[in-house]
């Protein structure tokens, strides 16, 4: 069997802002960019891994679901505990100052985790958490 991840989804509160932090903070290319009843899709993605993208998503879209999910999808959103990705780069400690710099909100700093990756966190301008290891 060959399967391979080819896309992943996070919601976003502001599409301009997830665009700008996406594309000119962590340096991911645009590949598609959908406006569509008042909302925005945005595909964003690492130049070198053209099979591989992030959807940012307007939330609570489906419309399945109810009003209270919506406030319960915001309120999580809005602490930071709704989504998460894990990104990985060869040069955490650059790559930390660099995100850092940019003002994107610190939520852990780089650290040896006791289960033997190197990390550290932000949360994207939607809340969204993002933690990148650090590979060889």
């Amino acid at each position: 069997m060959d399967i391979s991840i080819h896309s992943t989804f996070l919601p976003h509160t502001d599409p301009d802002a997830a665009l700008a932090f996406y594309r000119e903070i962590l340096g991911f290319e645009v590949r598609n960019d959908v406006a569509y009843g008042g909302m925005r899709w945005i595909t964003v993605g690492p130049a070198n891994q053209p099979g591989m993208s992030i959807v940012l998503h307007p939330p609570g879209v489906n419309p399945g679901l109810t009003d209270d999910e919506r406030r319960t999808i915001a309120e999580m959103m809005a602490k930071g505990t709704y989504a998460m990705i894990i990104l990985a780069t060869k040069d955490l400690d650059g790559t930390f100052e660099r995100i850092q710099a940019s003002g994107a909100e610190v939520v852990q700093e780089p650290t040896m985790q006791p289960y033997g990756i190197r990390d550290c966190a932000f949360r994207d301008p939607a809340g969204n958490h993002i933690r990148i290891n650090e590979v060889s």
